[in-house]
């Protein structure tokens, strides 16, 4: 799941830039969205789930 976030529109900062700004953020915001919902990386696929069976065979071997 992923959360973003983006800053308010109506803030005194952006008061002095007017509508010309507008543009340049909704392009910035869609930008970032299309890249994190859609992102290809899932983690859960490269995680290790522990030994294999190349190891178990090298390693049980010698505590029997």
């Amino acid at each position: 799941m992923t959360t973003i976030g983006s800053a308010s529109l109506s803030s005194p900062a952006h008061a002095g830039a007017g509508p010309a700004k507008l543009p340049a953020e909704l392009r910035t915001f869609l930008r970032r969205f299309v890249a994190r919902a859609f992102s290809s990386y899932r983690p859960e696929l490269h995680y290790m789930r522990g030994p294999g069976p190349a190891w178990r065979a090298k390693h049980l071997g010698r505590q029997n």
